[in-house]
């Protein structure tokens, strides 16, 4: 990613904070972010992100379905099923 803007900035802090077995929405992290309709754009930040510290799989949709994930859909629910976020 390249240098990064203070929303994309808020949005890898928050997301970093997400804690292993838990997972949060797209719409959550972007009104924690300051900008709760840019659930696409907190999307398109954790897709293009390359930093192993934030675990971006932890961020699904809010309709429960999995969402992308950089890594692939699978790994996605691979990595959320060892850490027992879902079954």
């Amino acid at each position: 990613m390249r240098q990064k803007n203070n929303f994309q900035k808020r949005v890898l802090d928050i997301v970093k904070l997400i804690p292993k077995g838990e997972v949060s929405t797209y719409a959550k992290v972007a009104a924690l972010a300051g900008s709760p309709r840019a659930c696409r754009a907190v999307g398109n930040i954790l897709n293009k992100n390359t930093d192993p510290e934030v675990p971006c799989h932890r961020v699904i949709r809010s309709d429960g379905k999995i969402g992308g994930y950089n890594g692939g859909a699978q790994m996605k629910i691979t990595l959320l099923k060892k850490e027992k976020a879902i079954k």
